[in-house]
């Protein structure tokens, strides 16, 4: 006899057609934020993370931890800036700082950025060559007109859509780390016992993944892309765009967090995988992504060495569009140019599209100067590391300003986050600067 009522029956399964709307909707509700944190994994964050696994094994995977609420933090509250305002931070820089404010802000961006171009196209040009035996040489002319093409002759909406395809590459460093076998237990207590050595190679390190993982271009090609998204649906006026609704804040904080441990959950992977392979065997010297490559190819076998190096090229052409976007947005936003946007034809925004060339063109200049791309991946990072803290406070002062915010101001949380984020990569890059006297 069946003694089961309809009150205790169990509840039918949700059907497959339902779960899978629900998927597309959540995929389909990312944007800047996913994009944001898969260009944060540029070749010079990969080099980072690659020398910190490399030199230092498995004791620096607990800095993922501490960085991904700090990191999702900021650039929320950039997020927020940007549909709240209705603009760009250069853009409310402006109107709450004296001039000379702004403009340092903007080149503290800059000048990161640009040594940053030339650093990812180093690494992505060593990648092909490592992939096709022609020389690196070669390849960084075609990249950086490959990219330039990419951004003056396509529409915002395709560029959108090819960038979060982009962010796939992305998965192939988890996959690297499964192959590299690790020790899960030495790893596991790692990533929870954080350890902290008081030399100057490792504060170097430390500084160049904060530097990597929080980077100031971040923070204004978060905001910009805020009022793309707006712009590509009709609002093109400020006041047009001024506010946001509940509802739009929560799709931004769900996109920003996905993007944010995106970036991180790559980065504890990359550590993971260099630790496993190169310093388990003693490799520990390395200075840059293809060294850390190259070397697992006898340690982690092929499979291993040819994501390692797609990673490398893959994500490279994701952040060198976001590092030169973010110069034209940072100038055109400063100088209130009125025609600065990717949604616009090159010819309608000469004066933008300009600035995206010529930080593609001067970051490429640094790759046939002589600069060494090896160590201009490494300390590109540092230099972001260097230059972030004043920017991260000015990111919390105006997050926390009613006159900006009106009361979209942040929460308490969130301002403990921004001012512990802003602590720590200032006392990190005060303490490298004092091991280097």
């Amino acid at each position: 006899m069946d003694v089961t009522s309809p009150k205790n029956a169990p509840l039918p399964a949700e059907p497959a057609s339902t779960q899978h709307r629900g998927i597309h909707l959540f995929l389909e509700e990312l944007g800047p934020g996913l994009i944001t944190g898969a260009a944060d994994d540029d070749p010079s964050g990969i080099s980072t993370y690659s020398v910190a696994g490399a030199s230092y094994g498995y004791s620096t995977l607990w800095t993922a931890l501490l960085s991904f609420p700090l990191m999702a933090a900021v650039q929320l509250m950039c997020a927020r800036l940007g549909m709240v305002t209705g603009c760009g931070l250069a853009s409310v820089i402006r109107t709450r700082y004296p001039r000379w404010v702004l403009w340092f802000a903007c080149t503290l961006v800059i000048v990161a950025n640009v040594f940053n171009i030339g650093a990812d196209f180093g690494g992505m040009a060593d990648g092909m060559q490592m992939v096709t035996g022609i020389r690196a040489y070669y390849w960084t002319p075609f990249f950086a007109i490959l990219i330039m093409g990419l951004l003056f002759w396509t529409s915002y909406r395709l560029m959108a859509r090819i960038f979060k395809w982009l962010t796939m590459v992305l998965f192939a460093y988890v996959i690297t780390a499964f192959l590299a076998r690790p020790d899960w237990s030495a790893a596991l207590r790692s990533t929870f016992i954080p350890h902290i050595e008081w030399s100057k190679a490792y504060l170097a390190v430390l500084v160049g993944i904060l530097g990597t993982t929080i980077s100031p271009y971040l923070f204004f090609w978060q905001a910009a892309q805020e009022v793309e998204e707006d712009r590509d649906r009709g609002k093109l006026t400020v006041s047009q765009r001024r506010g946001s609704t509940n509802s739009e804040l929560r799709i931004a904080r769900k996109d920003v967090i996905t993007g944010m441990l995106l970036s991180n959950v790559v980065m504890y992977f990359l550590i993971l995988t260099t630790a496993a392979t190169l310093n388990v065997h003693g490799l520990k010297d390395i200075e840059t992504a293809k060294q850390a490559a190259e070397a697992l190819r006898p340690l982690a076998g092929k499979g291993a060495y040819w994501l390692f190096t797609l990673g490398l090229i893959g994500t490279g052409m994701l952040a060198v569009p976001v590092l030169a976007g973010s110069c034209a947005y940072a100038i055109a936003e400063g100088a209130q140019w009125q025609s600065a946007s990717l949604n616009l034809k090159a010819r309608l925004a000469p004066k933008f599209y300009a600035v995206i060339a010529v930080s593609i063109l001067i970051g490429l200049a640094f790759d046939f100067a002589g600069f060494n791309a090896v160590k201009m991946l490494f300390w590109s990072a540092i230099l972001n590391g260097l230059l972030a803290p004043p920017l991260v406070v000015m990111v919390v002062l105006l997050t926390n300003d009613r006159k900006v915010m009106g009361s979209r101001v942040n929460s308490i949380l969130m301002q403990v986050l921004g001012w512990i984020c802003a602590f720590v990569m200032s006392a990190a890059a005060l303490a490298l600067l004092i091991s280097l006297r």
